[in-house]
């Protein structure tokens, strides 16, 4: 299939009136610089299930027969676990980059600084509007199936105990958070800062925002030059993040041995009116509440989207992180979905950062399960607030595996709940943030989905795109 190529009517066009002709960057696609990672044989997505599957079984099957013995525990010290983390770390020292270089050229790619408000205002108002909802859903979940009061006393005390020390991690990194001081970090005071910072992700988004905005009020040949040189680099991200993503149904193999081999039934047994709570809550949004958005204001099948987009859930699944699902994402939704690439740019490496539903919904879950489990009732008031925290906590987690956590520990503190209670939850947290992950991303591409229809914005055919491009030559 042809690769769809646009021409960006606001850099570009002034090139085309300058004498610098030949410094117009080259055309370039997502599909150019990612090879489909299921060419040939079972795809990617299928695979992914497959080691989740596996991981589980051998995982549980160590659990029963071997228990404590140490040839488990060294596989998981020695093997599984730092296996999975080099695969984690492999994605993300390319996340800067790919977000930097993304946001850069998808604003840059507008041409108009008006067509950025306009797409900025659509963005932010809808994922505050689909947000509430996710996070209304979970609380009405959380009252409805009170998990929180069928928790055995004495399985509180022993997870409570067995996780103390990774709970007061968790919870100290809480307590350095402040609700003002997530909304003042979205302008970085450092730039490199906030690249090695995964809670300031945001800043990064920010910068690259000023940078593509300083492309389209200064077109010259040095900023033509810099807008090649994004190219560059974004393509060299999306080959690299496309070949280390292979390793993803090994990756959730060992991350679902670990858990399993560990845990076994007991703990699982003791947490599943939670654990059922979180995921039914995430189907209802999941599949209700997304199918009919994207149907109702984007204008699409229910039924195409998912299809579309399954590579891309399962991917995010697979690694637990939206931003190291990025380069997927950015695929699948140019690609498959056939949106315009300079809405799915910003919209997606937005989402990536600050879109995140599935997140926003198990915080509002996790802080009533804990009221509930330390006999605390939470007024109509106080469950409004939590709404709110938890949608402004939405935006503020980072995109890693477990980057919620903090976030809950300072809502807890916020609104008077021992946030400690954190560490009875950390057993299952794992395969839930999985979970929540595939939600957030599948989010994020309904939002790109109803922002690109809403606003009417279109790729320019090839037709019409060879014709410019003789003008120029």
């Amino acid at each position: 299939m042809p690769s769809r190529r646009r021409f960006d009517t606001g850099a570009d066009a002034n090139l085309l009136r300058s004498p610098h002709r030949h410094a117009r960057e080259p055309r370039m696609h997502p599909t150019d610089a990612t090879p489909t990672p299921s060419a040939g044989g079972i795809p990617l997505h299928y695979k992914v299930l497959i080691g989740f599957v596996l991981g589980t079984v051998v995982g549980l099957a160590a659990h029963a027969y071997a228990g404590d013995a140490a040839w488990v525990h060294g596989f998981i010290d020695y093997a599984s676990k730092p296996f999975g983390q080099v695969f984690l770390n492999l994605l993300f020292m390319l996340v800067v980059p790919l977000i930097f270089s993304a946001l850069v050229l998808g604003v840059a790619e507008l041409g108009d600084i008006a067509a950025l408000g306009r797409l900025g205002w659509k963005t932010l108002i809808y994922t505050a509007a689909v947000t509430a909802a996710a996070v209304g859903i979970g609380l009405l979940c959380v009252n409805l199936f009170q998990p929180g009061l069928h928790m055995d006393p004495a399985m509180v005390d022993k997870t409570l105990s067995r996780n103390l020390l990774k709970a007061g991690e968790i919870v100290s990194k809480g307590n350095e958070l402040r609700l003002m001081d997530l909304l003042v970090n979205i302008v970085p005071h450092n730039i490199v800062g906030a690249m090695a910072d995964d809670s300031k992700k945001l800043g990064i988004v920010f910068f690259a925002l000023m940078i593509g905005i300083g492309l389209v009020m200064k077109p010259t040949p040095g900023t033509a030059a810099f807008k090649n040189a994004m190219h560059g680099l974004f393509e060299i991200c999306m080959h690299l993040i496309g070949l280390f993503i292979r390793l993803a149904p090994y990756a959730v193999a060992a991350f679902m041995f670990n858990l399993t081999s560990q845990l076994g039934w007991d703990v699982i047994r003791s947490l599943v009116w939670f654990v059922a709570t979180v995921l039914v809550a995430l189907a209802i949004h999941g599949f209700v509440v997304l199918p009919l958005w994207v149907r109702l204001m984007g204008g699409m099948s229910p039924r195409r989207f998912f299809r579309d987009t399954q590579e891309a859930t399962l991917t995010a699944f697979a690694t637990a992180s939206s931003t190291a699902t990025l380069p997927v994402t950015l695929r699948v939704a140019e690609d498959e979905l056939k949106l315009p690439r300079k809405v799915s740019r910003f919209v997606l490496t937005v989402g990536a950062s600050a879109n995140h539903h599935g997140t926003a919904l198990f915080e509002g879950i996790t802080v009533l399960f804990l009221a509930q489990v330390y006999g605390l009732h939470l007024e109509l008031p106080q469950q409004l607030m939590v709404l709110v925290l938890c949608i402004l906590g939405g935006i503020g987690t980072a995109g890693i595996p477990s980057g919620s956590l903090p976030v809950i520990a300072m809502i807890c503190g916020i609104i008077g709940i021992n946030p400690d209670g954190i560490g009875i939850i950390i057993g299952v947290n794992t395969f839930l943030d999985m979970c929540r992950t595939a939600l957030n991303v599948t989010g994020d591409l309904a939002t790109a989905v109803v922002v690109a229809h809403r606003s009417g914005e279109k790729d320019i055919d090839e037709a019409a795109l060879a014709k410019l491009d003789e003008i120029v030559r």
